[in-house]
C-alpha cells in the first residue's frame, strides 16, 4: 500500500476573512496524525478546491508538506475539466514536493470514456509521483468505467482509484479488470463492502472526527476479525449519513468546530450549517462521546 489505509481529504481552515488560517492548519494536521491519518489529501472537494485559487493551493501544498513531515503523504487535488490546465498544474505541484495527486475526472464538459483515458494518460505522463483518479458521477456528470480503469492501470503510475461511484457491481468489475489497481472507498459509508472487494482503505471525510475508529474497522477487518468491523461500521454509520446530510464540506466543518477544532467558516457559495444540521451533528457526535 503506497498511501496506507486513511487518507483524509482535509478541510481548508478559514479565519474570520475567510483567508486561510495556517496556524488552525497546524493544529488540524496534528490531530489527523493523532488519530489515524496516514495521507492527507489537500485542496479536494472537502477542502473547497474551486474557491481556491492556484497560488492558495500551492501554498496549501508547501504548508502541509513542512508540518507532516515524514509522518504522512501529501496527496494533492490537482484535476480540472481543462486537461491543459490539470497537466500544467499537476507539474507544480511535483515542483512543491508533493507525494502523489488526486485528479478528478473533468466535470461539466462529460468527455467521453476515450476522452477520459486521453485526459487521465497525459496528466500522468507529464509527472513522475503517483496519480489516482477520483470517479464521482454524482458531481461530475460523467462516469469512469471499469474497462476504462484497467486501460489506465497500464499506466505506470496510475496506481490506485478513488471510487466515489456508489456502485459495487462496477467496483467488482474493476477488480476483475485492474487486479493490481488499488482501490479506496471515497464514501465513508461504503468502505466496509468495498473492504470486502479488495479496497485498501478509505479517503475520508468522517476521519476529522472519528479517524480511529476508521482505522480500527480497516484494521479489524484486514487480521479477520470481521464481526468487530462490522460492529464500528453500525456504530459510525448514522455519523457518516449525518456528514452528508447536507453539501460537503458543510456539516464536517461544523463538526470539527463542536468538538474543539476550530477551522472557520465556508467560502461561497457554500454557507455555514444551519441549525437542524448542527443539532442532528451534536446528536450523533454525543452519542459517540465526542462531545458533552
Amino acid at each position: 500500500m503506497i498511501f496506507g489505509q486513511v487518507i483524509t481529504a482535509m478541510v481548508t481552515p478559514f479565519d474570520k476573512d475567510l483567508s486561510i488560517d495556517y496556524n488552525a492548519l497546524e493544529k488540524l494536521i496534528e490531530h489527523l496524525i493523532a488519530t489515524g491519518s496516514d495521507t492527507l489529501l489537500v485542496a479536494g472537494t472537502t477542502g473547497e478546491s474551486p474557491t481556491l485559487s492556484d497560488a492558495e493551493k500551492l501554498d496549501l501544498f508547501r504548508a502541509c508538506k513542512e508540518i507532516a513531515g515524514k509522518r504522512a503523504k501529501i496527496m494533492a487535488g490537482t484535476g480540472s475539466n481543462s486537461t491543459i490546465h490539470s497537466v500544467e498544474f499537476s507539474q507544480e505541484a511535483e515542483k512543491v514536493g508533493v507525494d502523489c495527486l488526486l485528479v478528478v475526472s473533468p466535470y461539466y464538459n462529460k468527455p467521453t470514456q476515450e476522452g477520459l483515458y486521453r485526459h487521465f494518460k497525459a496528466i500522468a505522463d507529464a509527472v513522475d509521483i503517483p496519480v489516482v483518479p477520483y470517479n464521482i458521477p454524482g458531481r461530475t456528470a460523467v462516469t469512469i468505467e471499469p474497462e476504462t480503469l484497467a486501460r489506465l492501470a497500464e499506466i505506470k503510475n496510475i496506481v490506485a482509484v478513488k471510487d466515489a461511484a456508489g456502485n459495487l457491481e462496477k467496483t467488482s468489475k474493476t477488480r476483475l479488470l485492474a487486479p493490481n489497481l488499488e482501490i479506496y472507498s471515497g464514501d465513508d459509508s461504503m468502505t466496509l463492502p468495498m473492504l470486502a472487494l479488495g479496497g485498501q482503505g478509505v479517503i475520508s471525510v468522517a476521519s476529522h472526527v472519528v479517524g480511529s475508529e476508521i482505522k480500527q474497522m480497516i484494521t479489524s477487518f484486514k487480521e479477520g476479525k470481521t464481526k468487530e468491523a462490522e460492529e464500528i461500521h453500525l456504530k459510525l454509520f448514522d455519523l457518516f449519513k449525518a456528514l452528508f446530510v447536507i453539501t460537503n464540506p458543510i456539516p464536517v466543518k461544523a463538526a470539527l468546530n463542536l468538538i474543539g477544532i476550530p477551522v472557520g467558516g465556508l467560502r461561497l457559495p457554500l454557507c455555514e450549517a444551519d441549525e437542524k444540521t448542527v443539532a442532528l451533528l451534536k446528536s450523533e457526535l454525543k452519542k459517540l462521546g465526542k462531545i458533552e
